[in-house]
């Protein structure tokens, strides 16, 4: 018996007993927690309640294989049902017989926080950082520090909630923020980020290229000028640098751990440098070791230059603070995402942090502002008969003459490379420069193109996919390399760092606002997929970093920000406009669905009032593919505006050869033809039955349908006795259950699945419940009212209400006061664009006697109502006997469903009960006048409504002992012959319309 079990469950995808090929020797695999999933004595547990049913396993939920692992899947329902024999089982999973390759793979010290350490600690540090003391004084820099480290923290910590709530892939801060708020806005900050990276990496480059040229100039070999010899050694440099990327990732992080090796030891050097005892040459150029005269004068600020003011310096410091975010961008290379990026990145804004407040405070603590680097100021060297009145004085210097004609060269406003010359051996900080800079450039041109190559794989943007293409074991996107080297190098030919640096200030914090929006929309929407493992955030400080983030956009550099602003609508509109068929279960998703459940809540307390009545429709359409028109017609004055649910009635014995999929496939057909409507589908064992159902449980508290909208039975002659019977009782019940009708002829029918199936349409879906009644009679191709038309070219059938109708009119035969149904439906038609030059004509009844009084009273009520009524028609010639030709088509139509003379003999009523679509005599006399009077309005309407665009017509209220064939001849007779689309409409006899203000 166990053999036979085994034998089973080695059939079943998902069951299969792993053969024991281990790894070879040398392969990195990825350990994804404690326990090996992948063992074979845990792929042999399982639950004694089938021996099919397996217990919980990891391999069940992975969504890929990248761990090495072959995806299982569990056993169907209808496995677990109804075991099906060991012969119809499907075969096992074969091995693709690929061999293993070895993935390069880094944990949270190499790949987070050293990583995130290099990248921060970049050209600002170096250069700029103590010019930026110099200028916005000690007090000033250690608030812009401690600002953009509370903007980095915060977002530090929304990255760590994002990061441990499910496994990160490649492209970092795009797939976070994209996987987290919906494509709409991942897309576009994704685009952002990349070029913001490409552009960082300029950055750092132009620094190291400055760095080079100082020395150049130093050994007085400069190539051409200041400006061209940073752009000749930055565009050799970023060549390197994407030579180095193209050998590999295993390559670049050996460069990384020798960067950071000479950056720790060009910092140690720093720092030794400040409790050496300075010369005089050292003294000459504003260095003269700790002093608190020094120390209190640098404390204040002291702006100079075009670029001498707080938030300037701000933006220009803010970049220093931007590589937390490159650990992230390589999350797909990691061995741990989840547990890495926390605690890698918090560790390296630690310990940046520390050592951006440390060198500040000891180049303020150590060095003046201003210094002529002339050995002959020395007050010791020379008597000076003039006054001197500077700090150097008080240190034995005169560096008046300088500082008065602004012509220091040295100094800690003056001197750029400051820390060179504090330093126990300067060549140590040039190496450091070196690293930092280049470290910086690589990691940034490494970051970029993995950011744009998921963004790419998503299809979201067209023309950028031949951009995510991957080469080698690590998929290394080598065509993004040579995109962002492009762009990298064209922000290089600026040349200029101060210029370049508040650019990228802009595009990082715009990528940090939306960080932070998105764990805090997360966290408020509650939805019960957000289960980050990381707890030490706050939604609410999140919202404060977002809110923070991008108010400095705006201070740093206002046209930026609002250049930044417009870019992003325009890609969220582009987002927005196309639809991307991807589903991430993003937080807006939980979002909207809080709104809609909390909205939805709030209407139940709400009284319904005559002033906020909407028809909310429930439409019968069957598959909504196969009635076009109907579905158009109602979705055209319900879009926006009131509720829409298509309602498809399966039968119980044909449900199993309905589509399972077929649901999400008219779904999609609703969407494609943009029509706001909802999709429900009910199984019933008539039509009768599915409808009385869905009126009774469709919508959901207020929204929920008052008025059913219908096709007309065109074949109702034709068809089953017992489907004619169903169609008039669903109308019945309609009326009983209070809800307003409407029923829509056109002269071609509405069922186009004779079409569908003709043209080799496949998604056409029978249903016996919705016969194709709607009989397709030939369509003259000179008939200008034809109401449907394919070009045989797309799926989307095209019907006469997706077209402008023109200067047309609507007609509406107000035939009976049903609460103003009857004239609101046509009205709201009117306030759609196809609609909006069409006129509104009112058809009323009266005596020839009154006509005046009639029209007058009429015109009163229809003012009242605020409707703009092109005219008022009374109609007094109905009572005129109807043209022959008319009655006598109207008893050939009925002649069929007559008693016969041998049935009028016995019991009448028993063979009514037996066959309610039978008619009688009795019948046929008492509605006799109703018909007459009935042919007559036909007449009526085909005569004055031959230019019409719609024809609304009241419907009568069927009797409860009018038999069912009757009550269609009724309607029949009604409606045959209008060649354009005609509606009969009746509300419940409640007022939908009212013209008092409460």
């Amino acid at each position: 018996m166990s053999k036979f079990i085994d034998r089973i469950r080695n059939r079943i995808p998902g069951l299969r007993r792993p053969e024991n090929n281990g790894p070879p020797q040398g392969v990195v695999t990825v350990d994804m927690g404690e326990t090996d999933y992948g063992k074979e004595n845990d792929m042999r547990k399982v639950s004694f309640f089938n021996p099919l049913d397996p217990v919980p396993k990891y391999d069940f939920y992975a969504k890929d294989t990248w761990a090495g692992r072959i995806k299982k899947t569990r056993p169907s329902l209808d496995v677990l049902r109804k075991p099906p024999e060991p012969d119809d089982l499907p075969p096992p999973p074969e091995e693709d017989g690929r061999p293993k390759v070895k993935l390069v793979r880094f944990g949270w010290v190499l790949g987070v926080m050293i990583r995130a350490m290099l990248n921060i600690w970049g050209v600002i540090m170096y250069l700029r950082l103590p010019w930026i003391t110099s200028q916005a004084g000690l007090i000033l820099t250690y608030v812009i520090i401690f600002m953009s480290i509370i903007v980095t923290t915060i977002t530090a910590t929304s990255v760590s909630a994002i990061s441990t709530n499910g496994k990160i892939y490649s492209g970092g801060t795009y797939f976070m923020i994209s996987r987290s708020l919906g494509p709409e806005l991942g897309a576009p900050i994704g685009l952002l980020f990349a070029f913001a990276n490409a552009i960082a990496c300029a950055l750092h480059t132009v620094g190291f290229a400055e760095t080079v040229r100082d020395l150049l100039k130093d050994f007085k070999s400069q190539m051409v000028d200041d400006v061209n010899d940073v752009r000749i050694i930055g565009a050799i440099t970023v060549v390197i640098l994407l030579c180095i990327t193209f050998a590999g990732m295993a390559w670049e992080a050996k460069a990384q751990i020798l960067f950071f090796i000479a950056i720790m030891l060009s910092l140690i050097n720093y720092f030794v440098g400040t409790v050496i005892p300075p010369n005089t040459e050292k003294e000459s150029v504003g260095f003269f070791g700790y002093r608190g005269d020094i120390f209190v004068e640098n404390l204040l600020p002291s702006y100079r230059g075009p670029n001498g003011y707080f938030f300037r310096l701000f933006a220009i410091f803010f970049p220093a603070a931007t590589g937390i975010l490159s650990g992230v961008n390589i999350c797909g290379d990691l061995k741990d995402p989840t547990g890495g990026i926390p605690k890698g990145t918090l560790l390296a804004i630690l310990w940046t942090t520390l050592s951006y407040l440390l060198i500040s405070i000891t180049c303020a603590a150590t060095v003046v502002r201003d210094a002529s680097g002339n050995v002959n100021d020395s007050l010791a060297l020379n008597n000076f008969t003039t006054q001197c009145s500077g700090l150097g004085c008080k240190l034995g210097w005169n560096f008046d003459r300088c500082e008065q004609n602004r012509t220091c060269s040295h100094g800690l406003a003056n001197n750029l490379r400051i820390l060179t010359t504090v330093s126990g051996w300067g060549i140590l900080i040039t190496i450091g420069v070196f690293a930092a800079t280049l470290s910086s450039a690589l990691g940034f041109l490494v970051s970029a193109p993995k950011i744009f190559q998921c963004l790419c794989k998503d299809n979201i943007y067209p023309f950028i996919g031949f951009f995510g293409k991957g080469y080698g074991k690590n998929n290394e996107p080598l065509r993004g390399y040579c995109l962002m080297f492009s762009i990298a190098m064209a922000f290089i030919l600026i040349g200029d760092l101060n210029t370049i640096a508040p650019l990228i200030s802009n595009f990082f914090l715009c990528s940090y606002g939306l960080i932070n929006f998105s764990t805090f929309h997360a966290s408020i929407t509650q939805s019960p997929g957000w289960r980050p493992e990381y707890h030490y955030y706050s939604p609410w400080t999140s919202l404060f970093g977002s809110i923070l983030s991008f108010v400095l956009m705006f201070l740093f550099t206002w046209w930026a920000a609002l250049i930044t602003f417009c870019i992003m609508l325009f890609l969220l509109g582009y987002v927005s406009y196309t639809k991307p068929k991807i589903n991430w279960g993003t937080s807006y998703q939980a979002g909207f669905y809080n709104m809609a459940l909390s909205f939805s809540m709030a209407l139940t307390g709400v009284e319904d009032h005559v002033k906020n009545f909407r028809p909310q429709c429930l439409v019968l359409t069957g598959p909504p593919n196969t009635r076009p028109a109907l579905v158009d017609f109602v979705a055209t004055f319900t879009k926006n505006t009131s509720l829409m649910i298509c309602g498809n009635i399966i039968m119980e014995d044909e449900k199993s050869s309905f589509p399972q999929h077929s649901t999400d496939m008219l779904v999609d057909w609703l969407n494609q033809r943009k029509v706001r409507s909802f999709y429900t589908s009910f199984t019933a064992d008539s039509l009768k039955e599915g409808a009385h159902n869905l009126m009774q449980a469709s919508g959901l508290g207020k929204l929920r349908p008052n008025t059913l909208f219908l096709g007309y039975k065109m074949n109702w002659q034709e068809c089953k006795l017992e489907s004619l019977q169903d169609y008039v009782n669903t109308v019945s019940n309609a009326f009983d259950s209070s809800y307003g009708i409407a029923i829509l002829r056109m002269m071609d029918g509405l069922d186009i699945t004779d079409n569908l199936h003709s043209a080799g349409g496949s998604s056409a879906i029978d249903n016996p419940a919705f016969e194709a009644d709607e009989a397709q009679y030939e369509k003259d191709e000179s008939d200008r009212n034809s109401d449907i038309s394919d070009d045989g070219s797309d799926e989307q059938v095209k019907s006469v209400f997706q077209t402008k109708q023109g200067r047309k009119s609507i007609d509406i035969y107000w035939i009976s006061d049903d609460g103003g149904l009857t004239l609101l439906v046509p009205y709201l038609l009117t306030r759609r664009n196809r609609w909006k030059k069409t006129k509104l004509r009112v058809f009323i009844l009266g005596d020839p006697e009154s006509v005046k009084e009639d029209r007058k009273d009429m015109k009163m009520l229809l003012k009242r109502f605020r409707l703009e009524i092109e005219d008022v028609v009374i109609i007094t010639d109905v009572d005129k006997p109807p043209l022959a030709k008319n009655l006598q088509r109207y008893e050939e139509s009925i002649a069929p469903f007559r008693l016969s003379e041998e049935q009028a003999i016995g019991d009448v009523q028993e063979l009514k009960r037996l066959s309610p679509w039978k008619v009688s005599d009795k019948d046929l006399e008492a509605i006799k006048p109703k018909i007459e009077r009935t042919l007559r309005l036909n007449e009526i309407i085909k005569k004055n409504s031959v230019n019409a665009a719609l024809v609304a017509i009241s419907l009568p209220v069927p009797d409860v002992t009018c038999p069912s064939s009757l009550y269609m001849a009724w309607l029949d007779a009604l409606s045959y012959g209008i060649h354009c689309p005609a509606l009969l409409i009746r509300g419940n006899q409640e007022n939908v319309m009212t013209f008092y203000c409460q």
